[in-house]
């Protein structure tokens, strides 16, 4: 039974985490570490500041360190999507499996557009304005990275939601979500990009033909397969 902890920076993010772990990667056993002063800190300063990476590795550090008898951490799973360089260099120096929040999804939509004219497109729906142009650059770096042509990535930010939410208000939350990815036009995947809007999921599904792709159920299918190719 490996141990994994799940690592976040917003309030919000651990519950759709730990529930994208016990569908989707049920035998594994999960803990939580959570700093929300880390979201509201980026928000403040508008970028990542080297007192933000040096407490990213010290969250990271501390994970991997934990250990239970006989039961170590395997992996690490952050959470939260705007915070890619300091992951990175998580990732870096550490010897277990890291994954971040939205590469796994990002891998699956780019599978799904490997063979569309053009690279594709591929919607990328947020809660989080900060968001937008890291995980777009990471999107891209992705592909560049598999030699896959880039597809056009259309992002919107569903205003409103994240606050609606952060009040207590999961409804107007994912009533914002679904009317945001309704005037998103075709595309070939749509990315839910933020844990926190995996609930909407279902009712985004009704009104979108493409598939809807949740970043907690790609990170977790992504951090199993690297945990488990080592076992």
């Amino acid at each position: 039974m490996p141990r994994v902890t799940l690592i976040s920076a917003l309030a919000q993010s651990p519950a759709p985490a730990e529930a994208a772990m016990r569908e989707s990667w049920p035998e594994a056993r999960f803990n939580n570490l959570l700093d929300d002063s880390l979201a509201s800190d980026l928000a403040a300063l508008g970028r990542l500041t080297p007192a933000i990476f040096a407490r990213f590795l010290a969250l990271g550090r501390y994970a991997a360190e934990a250990t239970d008898g006989r039961l170590r951490t395997a992996g690490l799973l952050f959470t939260c999507s705007a915070f890619g360089p300091a992951i990175d260099q998580v990732k870096a120096e550490l010897p277990i499996p890291v994954v971040a929040p939205n590469e796994g999804a990002f891998e699956e939509a780019l599978d799904l557009c490997r063979e569309a004219p053009g690279g594709g497109r591929i919607g990328l729906l947020l809660t989080f304005e900060g968001s937008l142009a890291p995980l777009t650059a990471e999107m891209r770096a992705i592909a560049a990275a598999r030699g896959q042509q880039a597809p056009e990535i259309v992002g919107r930010v569903a205003e409103g939601a994240l606050p609606a939410l952060q009040q207590g208000d999961a409804e107007r939350h994912e009533r914002l979500i679904t009317e945001a990815a309704k005037d998103l036009p075709g595309l070939d995947a749509l990315i839910l990009g933020q844990f926190s809007m995996m609930a909407a999921a279902p009712a985004v599904r009704a009104v979108r033909r493409e598939p809807v792709l949740t970043t907690p159920h790609a990170a977790v299918r992504k951090l199993r397969r690297l945990v488990e190719a080592r076992l």
